[in-house]
């Protein structure tokens, strides 16, 4: 048996009685927040969990509308894997872990209505703003999918409106810029299945371990708006339903830091 997979079996075995890091199954790494991280970009945030790290900028341009809905403004999420993130990724065309993240991330946002895309209109049919949330990977240790989703819609809530001149060129400098309208604070909460255990916030050597992982999102009102199911193995009915009662219960706690985190950025 080689090392790699010896590694694996015993944290499987382990993850019964406790985790490699002490923490319990249903228990979070540190998670920090900080808004307001690069001075170019709309709205930008930082997110880390545990040794994950994650860098979102938003950017805004101007651009035509889809045919099927004239009178609203686009978002578009687009995520990086980058090799200096992690020696698991390389560099080269789009990963297919890295596409599945950021329909994850979109997903969440777009079912929850978390913009208000009918306010980015500028001329139906013709000119609407469109939204660019680019999600960076800097440190690659478990638990992506939360850590962008947070760090997206964290960006998305201190990103501002550029001002559009009376020649129609855009003025990102303007004092007069007006907020994007945001009107809900999506969270995803991501739990794996490892030897018929549930665990929450995964490391990257327990996500390798892992038999199943699902990703749910959850709006404010404790509904959920997104859900995400990956590897091998089924899921019991009570399996999925103990990890949306966690989704629930977790996202309120992560929520509440976010709106401070975009809180103190406005102040």
């Amino acid at each position: 048996m080689s090392m790699l997979k010896q590694n694996r079996q015993y944290l499987r075995e382990k993850i019964i009685s406790s985790r490699e890091d002490g923490r319990s199954h249903t228990e979070y790494r540190p998670i920090t927040i900080k808004t307001g991280v690069l001075d170019k970009a709309e709205g930008s945030a930082r997110v880390t969990i545990g040794k994950s790290d994650v860098l979102v900028g938003v950017k805004m341009d101007i651009g035509t509308p889809f045919p099927d809905s004239p009178k609203e403004g686009i978002l578009m999420v687009n995520s990086e894997f980058s090799a200096i993130a992690s020696p698991d990724f390389e560099n080269g065309p789009p990963r297919e872990d890295s596409i599945e993240l950021s329909r994850v991330i979109d997903r969440g946002i777009r079912e929850s209505h978390t913009i208000d895309v009918g306010k980015l209109c500028i001329e139906e049919g013709e000119k609407v703003w469109m939204v660019f949330a680019d999600i960076n990977i800097l440190n690659y240790d478990g638990n992506l999918i939360d850590a962008a989703g947070i760090a997206t819609i964290a960006a998305l809530m201190t990103a501002n409106i550029p001002k559009i001149e009376k020649d129609g060129t855009i003025n990102r400098d303007d004092e007069s810029k007006s907020a994007l309208p945001v009107t809900e604070i999506p969270v995803p909460v991501s739990a794996g299945l490892i030897n018929g255990i549930i665990v929450v916030d995964m490391t990257k050597n327990e996500e390798k371990c892992a038999d199943a992982v699902m990703t749910i999102t959850t709006k404010k009102d404790g509904n959920f708006c997104a859900m995400q199911k990956a590897g091998p193995s089924a899921l019991s009915e009570e399996q999925i339903l103990n990890i949306a009662e966690l989704s629930q219960k977790e996202s309120k706690k992560i929520r509440s830091m976010i709106e401070k985190a975009v809180k103190a950025n406005k102040n």
